[in-house]
């Protein structure tokens, strides 16, 4: 009997989420993107080549893996052809296994300009890449849609009302130059292959994939940390990144999730703006970022690192109804003599339980009982604390370095 399964990120992202659905993609018919746009970067390596996705999903480095973009998915075009274009040419097909949903909100120039004007006077840490906006015109009901290509006058009167709204906004409110509404269309038209090739009614296709008893894993983008209502406003994306978000931006009902892994770094990170509460401003914090890599895929903005914040990683398994933990990255704590971990807050900080390091290499082990012993009570500590069994502990970015329990 077949099995779907979601893997979604239980901090602020970047947890490492595409190399598990990389690894875990080899075994399933489909993997689906449901929400955020090209604001996520899933770094996958394999036979020690990276690649960094932004809006594919990472089935697609598995030729007989089916991937799907769902209508939560706010979609750039321009985006969206780069991405095609550099994994073709790294000799990945897409030909009848790479669908698009109709349903799915483009984003515009315009959308690209109101973000990046206004989060200068806001300071929320936006990527400035028209998600936000792109979301608002959603909920507004006067977005522009991937389908509506299809219809030149129906998409002609859609960006002509939408980028005229758009450029009152730009204009009056910000001081800005509006956009030429021609040069829109042009540039929307410009992409109509993509339409041609990949447009699709998705929910319909998940429905025959179902009933058929295929394999499907629903890929998440961003962390619970980040949700529109559950994470921490207004410092968040724009999209549901939790469980909750599937049934809306893929159109299945709840029931056909099977199994909910989530993703969790042994430590945190956060990019951009916003509360941190196990933030690290010391040598530790250095450690973390040159041991782990921590700068953005997308953006390339240096992370902020702090200690593993187990009160609030029990609440992201409680949101979600997380089945499995994956815990990534515990390789880069080895060098560390002491570890602290955070078990409650008090008026307003962490308090602290405190492990010995380990002290020596994990890297590339794929047995746990070849773990260090104090790298075994740690993850023990962590499972016990949230409630949920830790099924997986990665020990490093390839495929390979993987324990599974």
């Amino acid at each position: 009997m077949a099995s779907n399964t979601l893997i979604l990120g239980l901090q602020w992202g970047d947890e490492g989420k595409g190399k598990i659905v990389d690894a875990l993609s080899q075994e399933v018919h489909a993997v689906c993107r449901f929400q955020g746009g090209h604001n996520a970067g899933h770094t996958i390596k394999v036979n020690g080549n990276q690649t960094v996705l932004h809006l594919t999903p990472s089935g697609i480095l598995h030729p007989n893996v089916n991937c799907v973009i769902g209508n939560g998915v706010v979609l750039s075009l321009e985006a969206l052809d780069h991405e095609i274009k550099g994994l073709k040419d790294a000799g990945a097909s897409f030909k009848d296994r790479f669908f698009v949903s109709s349903g799915c909100a483009l984003i515009l120039p315009s959308h690209i300009s109101i973000d990046k004007v206004r989060d200068k006077k806001e300071s929320i840490g936006t990527t400035g890449r028209g998600i936000g906006p792109s979301y608002e015109d959603k909920i507004a009901r006067r977005a522009v849609r991937f389908g509506d290509i299809g219809d030149e006058k129906l998409l002609r009167d859609k960006i002509t009302l939408l980028v005229s709204y758009h450029n009152r906004l730009l204009v009056e409110l910000y001081n800005e130059k509006p956009h030429d509404i021609e040069d829109v269309i042009s540039e929307v038209m410009s992409y109509k292959h993509l339409y041609e090739s990949y447009c699709f009614d998705t929910q319909g296709l998940i429905y025959d994939w179902v009933k058929a008893d295929k394999s499907l894993l629903f890929e998440g983008a961003q962390g619970t940390l980040l949700d529109i209502d559950h994470g921490t406003y207004p410092y968040v994306t724009s999209s549901n990144t939790t469980a909750g978000g599937v049934s809306t931006g893929l159109g299945l009902g709840p029931k056909y999730i099977d199994k909910i892994i989530g993703i969790s770094k042994a430590y945190c990170t956060r990019v951009g703006e916003g509360p941190f509460i196990t933030e690290l401003f010391d040598d530790n914090a250095k450690m973390l970022a040159e041991k782990g890599h921590e700068f953005g895929a997308t953006t390339g903005r240096p992370r902020r690192c702090g200690w593993l914040d187990l009160f609030a990683l029990k609440k992201a398994v409680f949101t979600n109804s997380v089945t499995d933990i994956c815990l990534t990255k515990l390789d880069v704590m080895d060098e560390f003599s002491s570890i602290d971990v955070c078990v409650d807050y008090k008026d307003g900080q962490p308090i602290y339980k405190t492990f010995k390091g380990w002290q020596s290499i994990t890297v590339g082990t794929t047995q746990f009982d070849d773990l260090p012993l104090r790298a075994q009570e740690y993850i023990n500590f962590i499972e016990e604390f949230v409630g949920c069994s830790i099924s997986y502990v990665s020990t490093g970015p390839s495929r390979d370095q993987t324990i599974l329990r």
